[in-house]
């Protein structure tokens, strides 16, 4: 994330949202590396991965294979940005063998240690090796029965933070932030993204393998980070504050359209972007803070102070006040001063632990991609990307109090021995003034109830699984097929229309230079006529070419609300020539619907969201139809001639789009 200055001064063509020639890229060009030091070191590689061959089943391979992963991506993607980054590279093959060797001999002395540490893990999405740092507290140890407290730490902007620069930071560098008795997480994010899509998939996944290498204590993980990481911070304890005790963001940015200038230069968004924003933007997530602690950290002159004060506002509407620490005298940076303060409160804070069953719920989404706030649980809204609220009060061991808007399903969990219900026979739930009588708690003090709303009316329940409907994790947009195990389907056969065969082929390879550059990952393909019946089971399949030239594209075409021959796409009464159209789009795969099928399209934003964080957020619904005609550019994948949200049952519906 640049600071707002650098972000206008880049702006200017941007804004007009006009093609540029001169793309602002990241990673940018490394330095040119000696020919001696590039035979050392793919020599190095080769050794290192003779070692791990045999070691792929090892339960710390990944510890091993972070060394050789940064070392190969550094340099086969040109990114030694400093010629110290040739000798970090040929240390952590060093350190690469050293494990390797340890591993060998039936040990692995890091995973006991104690200090700074580097550890990696096998992300679910496309089976990429990832790492994260660790600092380990002195007085941890393995034997010693104690829940520990974690904090989660997300990193500042730096274009140039390949795996190998991360790696040698996190081998040499605590941080500022190391409280006492407390696991410090050190988050790659992958790379440079403000953790958003596989970069906030990276936080949950390497903070998994925290808990299974480390007893965690479940209440106390704190999430805190400075510039981009404390627009990483908004972004996490905004939506899924529910897993946390404490959020302590430094800075940063917590929208879009302030931060990056739009609202200023009057700049029109098309309609379906403006939706988008309501799936990243804190702002409009503010009231959930009421159950999250969030301290808010800036310097007094830092004009990332924009962040706590929008979201200050924001939470001011919602009859909340936002906790500040303020760096006096001081721009982007933090005071030592400031940092007395802000380990006070959240010591304090992780003391106290995160509270599960509160007695007082606030709640609100957009999506089902967040449907969580303690024990309240939202599972069916009335229309994605209107806002949907919940409020929740137990009022006694025996009644709930609830308002909803924007809400047709939801349940009510609280754990057992939860302080505020006890076992009773009966427990009345008051659902916007309807009254509704369930069972009371289990025998272990448990409680779960679930409640369905038709045509006005509540009643006990839950959503009929088997039908075909929006839910959690089956939401769309486009990009939240990429937040799972994902698999690119590469088409063998002969394209319906020549210009659609060439964009889909040219599509699906800047997809995947994408997906390496921003996602620091080999997106995963296999060829149509290679899929198996565990690809369909296991991934989100990503369909390249028509229904002429992708079998699996053909098995399923008819099943789709968009239908695609070779002369026309169609679109409920709307047309488009296949000659010069292609559609894109995100749908429960009809071969197996717990799974998405996405036909041709990776993430959707572009280059023209490298040079500032707060665009790189989802930039297309969950279908469109591209006019061929018009070229790609920075931002879009071609014109974009019609797009829109398919309605709540995964249906076409009249007005979005229509």
């Amino acid at each position: 994330m640049k600071t707002v200055l650098l972000a206008a001064a880049f702006s200017t063509a941007i804004l007009a949202q006009t093609p540029r020639r001169d793309p602002y890229l990241i990673p940018p060009p490394g330095v040119t590396v000696a020919e001696a030091d590039q035979r050392q070191l793919k020599a190095g590689l080769d050794r290192l991965a003779k070692r791990l061959a045999p070691l792929q089943n090892n339960p710390h391979v990944a510890d091993v294979q972070i060394f050789h992963k940064a070392v190969r991506y550094a340099l086969d993607g040109g990114e030694f940005f400093t010629q110290e980054d040739v000798f970090r590279a040929k240390e952590l093959l060093r350190l690469g063998n050293e494990r390797a060797a340890e591993i060998e001999k039936g040990t692995a002395s890091w995973t006991t240690a104690t200090g700074l540490q580097v550890r990696g893990y096998i992300s679910k999405i496309d089976g990429s090796v990832q790492p994260y740092g660790l600092v380990v507290p002195a007085t941890y140890g393995p034997e010693k029965p104690h829940r520990w407290r974690v904090d989660a730490w997300f990193h500042g902007r730096s274009e140039t933070l390949s795996e190998v620069g991360f790696l040698w930071d996190r081998l040499h560098n605590p941080g500022q932030f190391t409280p006492r008795d407390t696991i410090v997480l050190h988050l790659y994010g992958r790379y440079c993204n403000a953790s958003t899509f596989a970069g906030e998939v990276d936080f949950f996944e390497a903070l998994a393998d925290v808990k299974k290498n480390f007893s965690v204590d479940e209440n106390r993980i704190l999430v805190r980070g400075f510039s981009m990481g404390g627009a990483s911070a908004w972004h996490i304890g905004a939506h899924y504050g529910t897993e946390f005790a404490a959020v302590a963001p430094g800075a940063g940015f917590a929208e879009t359209k302030d931060f990056f200038g739009y609202t200023k230069r009057n700049v029109k968004l098309t309609w379906f972007e403006e939706k988008l924003l309501h799936l990243t933007n804190a702002t409009d997530y503010a009231v959930n803070f009421f159950n999250v602690p969030v301290v808010a950290y800036n310097g007094d002159k830092d004009g990332q102070k924009q962040a706590a004060d929008i979201m200050a506002t924001n939470m001011e509407a919602e009859g909340m006040t936002l906790s500040r620490v303020i760096g006096k005298d001081i721009g982007h940076a933090y005071t030592p001063e400031s940092i007395v303060q802000l380990n006070e409160k959240m010591d304090s804070l992780a003391q106290r632990g995160r509270q599960l069953f509160p007695r007082e719920i606030r709640f609100t989404t957009w999506t089902l991609k967040f449907n969580r706030m303690r024990w309240v649980v939202v599972d069916g809204l009335e229309k994605h990307w209107d806002r949907a609220r919940v409020a929740a009060t137990v009022e006694n061991d025996h009644t709930l109090k609830v308002t909803t808007s924007g809400v047709t399903a939801l349940h009510f969990e609280m754990g057992a021995g939860s302080p505020l219900l006890n076992p009773a026979a009966k427990v009345t739930v008051s659902l916007d003034t309807q009254a509704v009588t369930v069972p009371g708690a289990q025998s272990d003090g448990s409680w779960t109830a679930h409640f369905t709303k038709t045509n006005g009316k509540w009643t006990v329940g839950t959503p009929d699984a088997a039908s075909l409907a929006k839910r959690h994790h089956l939401q769309g947009p486009i990009d939240d097929a990429f937040m799972d195990t994902f698999l690119n389907v590469r088409p063998t056969g002969t394209p319906m229309n020549e210009m659609t065969g060439k964009w889909t082929a040219s599509e699906m390879d800047h997809a995947a230079k994408l997906w390496r550059t921003q996602m620091r990952g080999d997106a995963p393909v296999k060829d149509d006529t290679a899929i198996t019946d565990a690809d369909i089971a296991n991934s989100n399949l990503v369909l390249w070419g028509d229904p002429k030239s992708n079998k699996v594209l053909a098995r399923i075409a008819a099943k789709l609300p968009i239908q695609w021959t070779s002369d026309a796409i169609t679109l409920g009464t709307r047309k488009f020539p296949s000659a010069t159209h292609a559609p894109v789009m995100i749908y429960p795969n009809p071969l197996n619907p717990k799974k998405y099928v996405v036909i041709n399209s990776g993430i959707t934003f572009r280059e023209y969201a490298e040079p500032n964080n707060s665009l790189q957020i989802a930039y297309l619904p969950d279908y469109a139809v591209v006019d061929l005609t018009t070229p790609p550019d920075l931002r879009w994948p071609g014109k974009i001639a019609v797009a829109g949200f398919f309605g709540e049952r995964w249906e076409l519906t009249a007005g979005d789009g229509q």
